[in-house]
């Protein structure tokens, strides 16, 4: 086999590993002034609300090289914090990227991980405007600020769903934790065997919702289209069940969700099965989904449900009715907060 070209970033400092990363850079929005290059980035803003969020993923805690490709590790990077401007119906527009990164990782993997978290920029039309890089002596950390815009009157909350309001969904829930199983049992079957082949074959989509999710910037545009402006909306990172119950939270309500409305890919039910899991838990906990949930008045049920990707799977209820899953035959089960924590048990475990 040939030699894997290693530069050690050693050789190139912290101030010239940021320049060789970034040196192609180009700047795509107006309210991007000044990037990289200078002590802060200069941004732009007027007449528009602005929106910030941060994300801090851990090696070892939210993925695991074994079977992360660094590329698609910055393009989920990237992707995990637009998905939250748009569940506040904004749009992203920068990001900032700070890495710690230990003596294990070389240049080569660095352009690696930055041709990903390039690519989702250019996919969603994000700039990259500055960062921090240092050392770390406990693998990859990697923490990126993301800034966006949104109109003062259509920004949305968590805690704005009003009694008999429609609880609606985009795309369908459970794939990424499958995914996230499947990659778990081949790191168990692989256990450094050199010529391991895993068995992801006909389960792609669950590796691809896993390893490289979107964020549903295609439903906030459609809302858009149709002059539809939701009571609350989140994404949903941690779980749907843990997210509704957020909503309800934070928005003084109850809540009725239906089984059979839930949306669920085959390969996820295929997938739940094989590991003899029970597939609505999964899809209510699992969490990584980076779907979009939302309420909307009821007046709006005619035009929603022609919204492609969307669907509707509940309604909004008095406080005092509580948060249940109507199950196929009926009974109602209380929702529960199930997904991700992770400041739980066992370094970030599901509890």
């Amino acid at each position: 086999m040939e030699d894997i070209k290693r530069t050690e970033i050693a050789s190139l400092g912290e101030f010239g590993l940021i320049k060789h990363l970034t040196r192609h850079l180009e700047l795509k929005n107006s309210s991007s002034l000044k990037g990289v290059g200078d002590d802060a980035a200069v941004l732009s803003y007027p007449e528009k609300q602005i929106l910030v969020t941060t994300d801090l993923l851990l090696e070892g805690i939210h993925f695991d090289l074994t079977y992360v490709p660094l590329k698609h590790l910055g393009y989920k990077s990237a992707v995990v914090n637009f998905s939250d401007i748009y569940a506040m119906n904004g749009q992203p527009r920068q990001i900032t990227v700070s890495l710690g990164v230990s003596k294990r990782f070389s240049v080569e993997d660095m352009e690696e991980f930055y041709a990903g978290l390039r690519l989702a920029c250019e996919v969603y039309g994000v700039d990259i405007v500055g960062g921090d890089t240092s050392a770390s002596l406990t693998g990859l950390t990697i923490s990126i600020t993301c800034i966006g815009e949104g109109d003062k009157e259509r920004i949305v909350y968590r805690n704005g769903a009003k009694e008999n309001d429609l609880i609606c969904v985009s795309g369908d829930f459970g794939a990424a934790y499958m995914g996230l199983q499947l990659l778990e049992r081949e790191k168990r079957v692989f256990a450094g065997e050199s010529d391991f082949t895993p068995a992801f074959e006909g389960r792609e989509y669950l590796l691809e919702r896993q390893l490289k999710p979107e964020a549903r910037k295609d439903i906030v545009a459609e809302l858009a289209k149709h002059n539809i402006v939701p009571t609350a909306m989140m994404d949903v990172s941690d779980g749907l069940s843990s997210e509704l119950l957020h909503i309800c939270d934070q928005s003084g309500t109850g809540c009725r969700i239906y089984e059979e409305r839930i949306p669920i890919d085959y390969q996820t039910a295929v997938m739940a099965e094989e590991f003899n899991m029970n597939l609505i838990t999964a899809a209510l906990n699992g969490g990584e989904d980076y779907e979009l949930l939302f309420t909307v008045p009821l007046t709006c049920h005619d035009e929603v449900v022609t919204l492609p990707g969307v669907r509707v799977i509940g309604h909004v209820t008095s406080p005092a009715l509580g948060a249940y899953l109507i199950t196929r035959d009926g009974a109602e089960i209380a929702l529960k907060a199930q997904g991700w924590n992770s400041l739980g048990s066992e370094n970030g475990e599901k509890v």
